[in-house]
Order: structure tokens, then C-alpha cells, then sequence
């Protein structure tokens, strides 16, 4: 018997340093220590597992059904008027991009927080707190303070991805921690309508993205970041998208400098060019020009209502959407190309972008909204509505008071500029008013004929 155990010893012996040899052996190897491996080791040390915690509130209920929306109204009455709190939790994914403990994710993965809990890939467990978010283009930046620098991945360039190029993503899908899938660049420019919003210019891959691995890398065989991974469209089935590195850069830049992303300014209404129109540019791509502001770098630029616009910067545009997106992705003071489209040919206008004049903020607010507010006792308070405006077709009065505008409260009138301005393009907007003891949140479309 003792033979025996000694002769087992030996052979596990043997065993595990023939593994070790054989591990060794896979490190060093050309062939399977390939391109992608290389990348997931650099890249693997940067990439979070996010949680969060939301605390809610609902009225408590004696029945066992509290979802049925039909028994909740029939046994309205005898509820508990006593609101029940409970804490609900999601998970997601992150990537450090600064050894300062910078985070990039999703919004839809932090949204509503009220704690925010980080994993590193070394297992050490932080609070972070939220340095800025921007619903528009699902981006969020997070901190952790560790007190020494944290290992983060370089972030490359989104602008000269190929169709074929393999890609790698890394993320917590459904919290299985820091899995690796890989794939290659599907398409580019993708644009996703998912409920009331639009998302456009996506990365399209078939690396497997899944709910958990939101807010996770997506990286070149370099180990560069090109996109953050999103998993916003419900639909997709082997087909994942993530949001271009270049985009995620400023709209990083602006929440860390500004606490907000800027919207650049260049003046123009657009809409999507009717069959009609398309017949008559020759062309099925490009938006049309509704109206050019005054005094606005398009003005300058000699572009004119009835103009269309086929490209900007040299990528082809389909819709209003996508003519938007593509305008945002720039900052104050650059250059932006447009391809204009009239009767006698196409030319291109250079239009640098600007900073929409804040004076300018109430006139705005009247045009679309309808409404002029001034600072009263209990707030933001209506001083004069327009005849006829969205405000006045959904009831608004002299006297009411204005406490959110687009899903943000707004307690003065240096906040409802800003808010006005942001949503200076947008189709409509939340409308948050009080009246007595009430308050109202409408959906308004906003006026483009004033």
C-alpha cells in the first residue's frame, strides 16, 4: 500500500509539472499565442464588472398579485397607502480607460442608481461615483478612487474600421465574469430604432454581445478600445452592437470637463427627403433643408432652405436622425464638411461649428415651446404663453409652474435655457408643470412653423 502511494505521488508529481511544462509551453508557442490572445492579457486587467442598487418605492398591496393591473385597480382601496421600499439590482460591464480610475459604460446600465458597485478583474471591490452620463448616446463615466493607478486600455480610432477586421469583446454576460468572445467588424454607420429613440452609426459585429456585457470593450487585435458594447436592441439575435470609440472619446471629454455634453450649433432644420423630393434631387440619400437659422454658421456658409444634404464629412446620410448624429460628433470651432445637392450639381460647404448663443435661449423657448417663464416664489413660473403654440394646445396657463423640462427638474431660468437649448433639435419634449397641488408631465411636440 505505502508503494502504491508513493508511486501515485510520483506520477501526480510528474503530472503536474508536465502541465506546467505544457502551460509553459502554450505561453511561448507562435501559433495559439496569437494576435487575440495577446490582446485579451493587455486588455482583460481593465475591464469592471458594474453593479448597481435602486432603491424603489411601492404602495404596499394585501393580495398576492400586485402586477396584474387589473386586480391593483379593483383592489385600489384596500392597499397599503404605506409606500414599501425594496432594493433592486442589475449588473453590467465596464472598461478603465485612465490610471486614474476613469470608467466608461453604458447609461442604461447605471441609470436610476443609487449605488454603484465596481469589480476589478482582481477581485477588489469599489463604490464609484458618477462623473456624468448622456442618454442620447448611452455613455457614462464612472470614478473609483483605489489610491494607486489602475491598469486601462488605450483608446484607438473608430474612423478607419475594415468590414472582415476581427474584433474581441469582453464583458459579464449574465454575470458570468470577464468572458471573451470574438468575431469581426460586420458593418458601420448601423442606426437602431428601439422604442421612442434612435441610436445611429453603431459598430456592427458578431461577437457575441449579450445583456451583462453593456458597457464592456470592443477591441481591435491590437488590444485598442474602437467601441463600447451596448445591448440595447432586444432583437438581435448573433449579431451585437457597440458604440464608436471616437464618439465615447468626446462625449467622455465633454462630461469630464463640463459635467454635460455640448452640443455643437450649426444652425440648420432638416428633414428626411420624401419620394417626391428624392425625384427630384436624383437621389434617394440626404436629408433636405427646412430652415436655416439666422446669423448661424449655415447662414454664413450660403446654405439655403431647399438645399440637400447628401454627406457630411464624406459619409453618405439617410435620414434626419443620422444628419444629427453626424453633426454631434464634433465639437465647438471645427470644420465641418457638408455635400450640397441643388439643381446644377453638387458642391461641398465648409461649416464650422459653434456654441448655440445663450441670449438667444428665450427667443427659442417661445418659437418651439411657446412659453416665456420668469423666477417666481414657488419657482419657474409661466409669464405669457403663445396663442396656439404646443403649450397652449396641452392646456399650459399664465401662472402654472414649470418644474422639469426633457425628464430634468429645472428650478431656475439659467437651468430651463440650458435644457431648451439642448433640445433645440429634438421632435418633442417632456413637459413637467404645476398647477395647485398637481403636477403634470406631457409630451409635447415642438413647433417648427413659427
Amino acid at each position: 500500500m505505502a508503494k502504491a502511494a508513493a508511486l501515485l505521488g510520483v506520477a501526480l508529481a510528474v503530472g503536474v509539472a508536465a502541465g506546467t511544462a505544457r502551460a509553459r509551453g502554450a505561453e511561448t508557442d507562435p501559433v495559439r499565442r496569437s494576435l487575440v490572445v495577446q490582446a485579451v492579457e493587455r486588455a482583460s486587467p481593465a475591464v469592471v464588472n458594474v453593479s448597481t442598487e435602486e432603491v424603489v418605492e411601492r404602495r404596499g398591496s394585501p393580495f398576492p398579485f400586485p402586477q396584474d393591473p387589473f386586480f391593483e385597480e379593483f383592489f385600489r382601496e384596500f392597499a397599503d397607502p404605506r409606500p414599501r421600499r425594496f432594493t433592486r439590482t442589475s449588473l453590467g460591464s465596464g472598461v478603465i480607460v485612465a490610471a486614474d480610475g476613469t470608467i466608461v459604460t453604458n447609461v442604461h446600465v447605471v441609470v436610476r442608481a443609487t449605488r454603484i458597485h465596481v469589480t476589478l478583474a482582481d477581485e477588489r471591490e469599489f463604490d464609484a461615483k458618477l462623473v456624468g452620463a448622456d442618454a442620447d448616446s448611452d455613455i457614462a463615466v464612472l470614478r473609483v478612487a483605489t489610491g494607486e493607478p489602475l491598469p486601462f486600455i488605450a483608446l484607438g480610432t473608430s474612423d478607419d474600421l475594415m468590414i472582415g477586421e476581427s474584433v474581441i469583446a469582453i464583458g459579464n454576460p449574465f454575470g458570468l465574469s470577464h468572458t471573451v468572445t470574438t468575431g469581426v467588424v460586420s458593418a458601420v454607420g448601423r442606426s437602431l430604432h428601439e422604442e421612442d429613440r434612435t441610436y445611429t452609426d453603431f459598430i456592427q459585429t458578431d461577437a457575441s454581445i449579450n445583456p451583462g456585457n453593456s458597457g464592456g470593450p470592443l477591441l481591435n487585435v491590437k488590444g485598442e478600445l474602437i467601441g463600447i458594447n451596448t445591448a440595447i436592441y432586444g432583437k438581435a439575435q448573433g449579431i451585437g452592437f457597440a458604440i464608436p470609440v471616437d464618439r465615447v472619446r468626446r462625449v467622455m471629454h465633454d462630461l469630464v470637463s463640463y459635467g454635460e455634453v455640448r452640443r455643437p450649433w450649426v444652425g440648420l432644420v432638416v428633414q428626411d427627403l420624401t419620394p417626391q423630393l428624392a425625384r427630384h434631387f436624383g437621389t434617394r440619400k440626404g436629408v433636405v433643408v427646412a430652415e436655416v437659422e439666422p446669423d448661424s454658421p449655415a447662414s454664413r456658409a450660403g446654405l439655403a432652405r431647399g438645399d440637400a444634404i447628401t454627406r457630411v464629412d464624406g459619409h453618405d446620410v439617410h435620414s434626419r436622425d443620422e444628419f444629427e448624429q453626424r453633426i454631434q460628433d464634433h465639437t465647438e470651432g471645427q470644420s465641418i464638411r457638408l455635400t450640397r445637392r441643388r439643381e446644377d450639381g453638387e458642391d461641398e460647404v465648409a461649416v464650422v461649428a459653434a456654441t448655440f448663443p445663450a441670449a438667444r435661449a428665450d427667443e427659442l423657448a417661445w418659437k418651439l415651446l411657446g412659453v416665456g417663464v420668469v423666477e417666481g416664489r414657488d419657482g419657474l413660473e409661466v409669464k405669457r404663453v403663445r396663442p396656439g403654440s404646443p403649450a397652449a394646445r396641452i392646456g399650459v396657463a399664465r401662472g402654472d409652474r414649470v418644474l422639469g423640462l426633457g425628464g430634468t427638474a429645472v428650478h431656475s431660468v439659467g437651468e430651463f435655457r440650458r435644457k431648451m437649448i439642448e433640445l433645440r433639435a429634438a421632435r418633442s419634449a417632456l413637459l413637467s408643470v404645476g398647477r395647485g397641488p398637481y403636477e403634470y408631465n406631457v409630451n409635447v411636440p415642438l413647433d417648427r412653423s413659427a
